[in-house]
């Protein structure tokens, strides 16, 4: 089965492997770190509002600087004011990640991290379906039957095999955090496939780096916004919080999470939202292994038939993935990675 693979179609770059690889590694590390920083009771003993606005911060300033390497710092913001409406475009995704990333502390107080990210994975089917409406290309049956396999080996997770009259009995008790999640999760596949979209449709010719710009000027406003309906700034950036915040464990939470989100760009132009999806699959056995043996998270049968059935469900979309649109686009990207940085006169504007 293995030897079925289409490896090229998975990976049509070299820098997609990369992409990839690191992509899985800061997002298994993400619910790591998070527990990490919890108090005994699951709370957070730092203000998570400033966590994630200061977040934003640190992936504008590190992509603002990647950018600035080969280019004039006025040409940033030269950049920023030729295109706003491309940058006012980032709004919708902006909103709808800031909302994700602010539900997230709170999902993952109600949920250890291997829990949490198998439940994750009932949005592939939600994902299936934003994405075939925007990018007007048809799943396979095939790749349906992966993603329904997938949403299957995730809800396996929860059942209470010792009372076959509840199945979901892992999920009794939380029906309001659960809840909570499945709109995080809507949230996510809105974002994943509308930002996608604007990387290789509304400005495929843009800097990337640019693009990422857009994002995080925007998700900043989303989220000064959501500080000012939820506290005062003053108590948001008071010294208590921040020195709650600034402290070794956050501060590796917060750069873990800010590479996150910028390779998070580089997949979704790399590769795409469905596989994107799939990559909870290795997060989610990586987040079982890890937890075991760092938080002593017992890992039950249950666990290990939802990881059996969402690797074979990976396996399985593997042998018929979802391809790029052309090898212009392919060839494009090879180019693109290997001199990252376009030259000072942007093709945005194109746009």
């Amino acid at each position: 089965m293995l030897s079925q693979i289409k490896w090229t179609e998975l990976f049509p770059t070299r820098s997609s492997v990369v992409i990839f690889a690191a992509y899985v590694g800061f997002f298994t590390n993400q619910g790591i770190l998070v527990r990490w920083t919890q108090s005994e009771d699951n709370s957070y003993p730092y203000n998570t509002v400033t966590v994630v606005l200061l977040t934003d911060f640190l992936k504008l300033i590190i992509t603002s600087a990647l950018f600035c390497k080969d280019h004039p710092i006025k040409s940033l913001f030269t950049e920023v004011l030729r295109n706003l409406r491309v940058c006012s475009l980032y709004l919708v995704p902006a909103f709808l990640y800031s909302l994700y990333n602010n539900i997230a502390f709170l999902s993952l107080s109600a949920f250890d991290p291997t829990t949490y990210y198998l439940l994750l994975q009932l949005r592939v089917a939600l994902t299936g379906v934003i994405y075939q409406l925007i990018f007007k290309k048809k799943l396979s049956s095939t790749q349906w039957l992966s993603l329904l396999l997938l949403t299957i080996g995730c809800m396996i997770k929860e059942m209470d095999f010792n009372n076959i009259t509840n199945l979901f009995g892992g999920i009794a008790g939380k029906g309001s955090s659960f809840i909570l999640l499945m709109f995080q999760m809507s949230c996510s596949c809105l974002a994943g496939v509308y930002n996608e979209y604007l990387l290789k449709k509304e400005s495929p010719t843009a800097n990337i780096f640019i693009q990422n710009v857009f994002m995080y000027l925007n998700s900043i406003i989303c989220n000064l916004v959501m500080v000012v309906l939820h506290e005062p700034l003053s108590q948001t950036f008071s010294r208590e919080s921040l020195s709650a915040v600034l402290v070794p464990s956050v501060v590796i939470l917060m750069l873990n999470n800010a590479g996150g989100g910028i390779t998070t760009s580089f997949f979704l132009r790399n590769l795409n939202s469905i596989m994107k999806t799939f990559t909870g699959a290795i997060e989610l056995t990586c987040s079982a292994i890890l937890c075991y043996f760092i938080f002593g998270i017992p890992i039950y049968l249950n666990t290990v038939i939802s990881i059996a059935t969402v690797s074979y469900a990976t396996i399985l979309y593997s042998q018929n993935p979802v391809t790029r649109e052309d090898a212009s686009s392919k060839q494009k990207f090879d180019a693109e990675m290997a001199h990252p940085l376009i030259e000072t006169e942007s093709k945005i504007t194109t746009v």
